[in-house]
This record gives C-alpha cells, structure tokens and sequence, in this order.
C-alpha cells in the first residue's frame, strides 16, 4: 500500500518542551505577521506528556519569555521552592552543606517543583489554540531525504506489522509528513537524531557525549512529612566515590513528593544496578523517614545526555536541526534541562520563521546556531562546561573543584576540560570487579522491577517486531556474557534483558521488549554497540500520570 504524504512548512518530531516551544513560537510570530504557517507535532506516545519524566525543579526564565501572562494563563507551575538541602550521605549518617557554602548551581530561589508531563500537556494546550496540529501516538520511524541529500520530512512506522515482519490484518501503511524544515526533538539519544548525527557528522568537532540514567518514583507521603517546595539533593552513598552519581526528593503540592536517582553511564563495574541503587538509596536513615507510611503511585526511567556544551553537536543540517535535549542542552551542573530545552526551541523557530518569510526552505537554519551563540542559554552553559568533567575526577576532589569554579570563580575557570571516552567504552571485565550484593525487595520501601514496570503502565502490542535490535544476536552470550557478566541484565531498568538457558545448558538473551519504557540506556550503554534501538509502533510504551 502507498503511504500517503501531508505537507506542512515546519514538521516536529516529538511533543516535549522543545518541541512544543517551537511549534509554539513558529504561530506566534505568524500571528504577529498575519501570515499562515502550517506547523504539526508528531508524539510517539499515546498522549502529550505520556513519555515525559523529569524531576523536575523548572527555572520558569524561558517560559517566561515564551508566555509573559503564564501564570494567568494557568500553567501548572503551582510549588515555588521553598528551601534547599543538599546532603553527602554515608552508609549510615549524613553531612549537610550549609546554605553559605552552595554553588549557585545548586540554589533554587525563584523555580518552581512541577511535573514536567504535566507542563507538556499545558504547553500542547496553548499550541493547539495557537494552530498547530498535534499528533499523539505516531512514532516518527524514518527520516526522508530529498535528492540533493536533504531532509525533506519524517515517515511514520507502519501499523499492525507481526512480529514475523508480515502485515497482519490491521496493517496501515506510514504516513509521510513532509516539511520545509524538520525539527528533531525526541530527547535524549533520538533514533532518528542519532542517524542525522552519523550522516552529517553534526558531532565530528564534540566531545563524545556523557549520559546518565535517572529513575524516578512518584509517592504520596503522610501529611505531618510533606513540606511544600524542600528541595533536596545528595551524592555519595549508595555509590562510591569514583562513579558518578546523585539523588533529588521533590516535595510538590497535594502530599506528592518526586524521588530519583542518577547514575552517570561512564561507571566502570559490570555489576552496578542503577535501579537496585536507587532502590537502597531509599533505605537511608535520612531519606527512608519521608516515605515510611506513605505509597508509591509512580514509576519510570529516562536517560539524561549530561555532556554540556562541549558536547554539543552541530545543531543544523540541510532541511532541519536539533532542539532541546535531542541536541544535549541539559545543564548538568543545575539539575535541569527543561528551560534550556524551551529556549532552544524559539531560537530555532526564530531562525526557521525569518527563512520561510524569505521563500527559503530544506537550506541550513545558519541564524539558529548564531543565535544560540548570542543567547543567556549559551552563557549559562559556558559557566557549567567543566561540570561533568571535574565531577568525572571523584566525588571529593570534583566536590571542590567545582566548588573552587562555580562559588569562586563564577564559572570563569581559565581553562576547559574535555571528555575523553563514550560511555560505553568504560566498562572493565567482570573478572577485574567485585559483585554488588543488593538486599532483596522489602515490598514497602523498595521494589522488584516487574512491579514498578506496572506502575509505569507500559504497555506494547505484543505481536510486533521487536524494537531492540541486535546487530549480531551471537554477541551477547558470547562476548558480554562471558567478558563482562551480562550488563544489560542490570542496566536496565525494566527487566527488559535477562540471560537463560536453553534446553541443552547453553545461555540465550531473552528480550522482553513489552517491559521497555524507552529510557535508551540499552542504545548507550551496551559495551559493544551491538543494541540499537527503534521506534515501535505508535502509543507504545509507559503512560506516565504526572511525572
């Protein structure tokens, strides 16, 4: 069957803040100029918000430049900050920093605790009456070039394939959505921003690109425990000084407090479980006090590009660019990326609106990397451009480090450090590492996978080729099970990979792809490379309620 082609002067490929800020900008300038834009958004989850999961502390600056009246308007910024806590913790004890001391990094006066999900859903409100037409549950599957080499548009996945690859009966064809200009904003690690990546070689003059994975469960606590807006950070245990890593608790409003922990991908030991780290983060006398008598309602996983401006990519290619954290806007060193990821955004569409008012279009958007350049988000983001690295060094001399930058030096530090290795190259054999013994699930506190994979409410049809691609199916028994003890079965957060064995006594990997909640860790982390992962088909995946 023929797919069927629709033409829009500005495609945009996901519905987050990136996205939605752009195609929200795209209107209002065409609105300002009275002239007509066709703008559309495609979500691969089944709702606007349904994939996203943050923290999330927001810096309201570019949302304020977005919509000056926000807060008339309604947006679901409803919890200021109202005190920060930042803790080292040991095994047993604690150690809080005293407010004098804090970075400004680290201070978060003027921001709000929001769920991010739920100010993605706000935001594709405000687009919609704007114009922009927005299409949840259509995963963009293909990038389309025009003959020259350019992007021409995206193509969505085809419906009601079987697993075997055939068309079953419900079978429909993709859709091909072509643009003047395509927008890529699927967060971090895009499928779609990944192949750009490799053909245009927007990254050849980056660092490589550092990331983390960051869980996070929503629980609604016992009233005498919650305090509207406490806002605390901490690092060290569970982890050791040498791996990156760190929780947040959010109090929000109505008894609902955010809890998660990052663990960057650079860790070393094949046996470190990022979930079953989380999960004894929990346990601490400091934390485990704000969650006893209270309930877990929410659960999710989501990886987080953390490199920072020295590994950011060339942002534009013929046809197209890259906005928000498709690109790696997240400024590591504050905990956030949602502001950065709206302001990149509007410069992007800035960019692309002059050019469409000049009859230009599928050239490069040259005004939107300028523009970026000469904005504060630029600034912000030079302050913080050896965060990762010095935190790279170990916790202790990193602490200082950017200590010595950030409170002394105002970000000013003389010179820059670089990144030197991808995330996946780190991992040291088996033989080399101690295993990790984690207690097991109190059912209370802590939570095997399976259940908090239900609470995500993840959900894939079942008959459906697989989404988790293996380049050689042979790879992982043969070389990360035997070299480096089967890493996926760990890294992952969904129970998604598990090694078994066959009827003979031989080890097989078994790939439980409904279970996967689209955090990319598997695409980062697999020491080979031999993991891609692809979009499946539309509205799969978690379905996350305020998160």
């Amino acid at each position: 069957m023929a797919r069927e082609s629709m033409q829009f002067d500005v495609v945009v490929v996901g519905g987050g803040p990136a996205g939605l800020a752009a195609a929200i900008r795209l209107k209002q300038l065409a609105a300002q100029e009275a002239v007509e834009l066709g703008v559309c958004v495609i979500e691969k989850g089944s709702e606007i918000g349904a994939h996203i999961l943050s923290g999330a502390v927001m810096d309201p600056r570019a949302l304020g430049e977005l919509f000056p009246d926000w807060k008339a308007l309604g947006a679901p910024l409803k919890t200021p900050v109202s005190e920060d806590r930042f803790l080292f913790l040991t095994q047993s004890g604690s150690l809080r920093v005293p407010g004098f001391l804090l970075p400004e990094c680290f201070r978060n006066h003027g921001n709000y605790v929001v769920s991010l999900g739920n100010v993605c859903r706000w935001l594709g409100q405000q687009a919609e009456a704007l114009g922009v037409e927005i299409y949840p549950g259509f995963a963009a599957a293909e990038v389309l070039y025009d003959d020259p080499g350019g992007v021409r548009g995206v193509a969505t996945g085809d419906m009601g394939v079987g697993r075997d690859g055939r068309p079953t009966d419900q079978y429909q064809p993709g859709i091909e959505l072509h643009g003047k200009y395509v927008f890529f904003a699927e967060g971090c690690r895009g499928h779609l921003g990944r192949q750009l990546m490799e053909r245009y070689r927007l990254n050849a003059n980056s660092d490589p690109q550092v990331y983390g994975i960051g869980l996070k469960e929503l629980w609604e606590i016992e009233p005498k425990k919650h305090q509207a807006g406490l806002v605390i950070h901490s690092a060290g245990w569970p982890l050791d000084a040498g791996t990156y890593g760190g929780s947040f608790l959010y109090h929000m409003e109505d008894r609902l407090v955010s809890v998660g922990f990052v663990v960057g991908l650079a860790y070393t030991n094949p046996y470190l479980d990022p979930y079953e780290e989380f999960q004894r983060y929990k346990t601490h006398p400091s934390i485990r006090t704000f969650f006893e008598g209270g309930k877990r309602i929410a659960y999710g996983a989501r990886a987080i590009a953390a490199g920072g401006l020295m590994s950011l990519p060339k942002l534009t290619f013929p046809g197209g660019c890259l906005v928000g954290d498709e690109a790696g806007f997240l400024n590591a060193s504050r905990i956030k990326g949602s502001h950065a990821a709206i302001k990149s955004g509007m410069l992007a569409a800035e960019a692309a609106f002059v050019a469409l008012r000049a009859g230009r279009s599928a050239d490069e958007l040259d005004a939107y990397g300028a523009a970026f350049q000469e904005s504060w988000l630029f600034d912000e983001l030079y302050r913080a451009r050896n965060f990762k690295q010095w935190m790279s060094k170990g916790l202790y001399s990193g602490t200082v480090m950017v200590g010595v930058e950030q409170t002394l030096l105002g970000g000013k530090f003389p010179w820059t450090l670089h990144h030197g290795h991808a995330d996946h190259e780190c991992l040291r054999p088996a033989s080399e590492c101690e295993p990790i013994d984690y207690p097991k699930a109190d059912g209370k506190l802590t939570f095997d996978r399976l259940s908090s994979v239900f609470i995500s409410n993840t959900n894939h049809e079942e008959n459906q080729p697989c989404h988790l691609v293996l380049k050689d199916p042979s790879v992982p028994v043969a070389l990360n099970l035997a070299k480096y003890a089967g890493p996926e079965s760990r890294y992952c957060p969904a129970g998604v990979y598990e090694f078994v064995k066959n009827g003979d006594g031989t080890d097989r990997l078994q790939i439980n792809a409904q279970n996967c909640v689209h955090c990319k860790t598997c695409d980062i982390k697999d020491p080979t490379q031999n993991i891609v992962w692809v979009a499946p088909q539309g509205g799969g995946g978690p379905n996350y309620p305020n998160m």
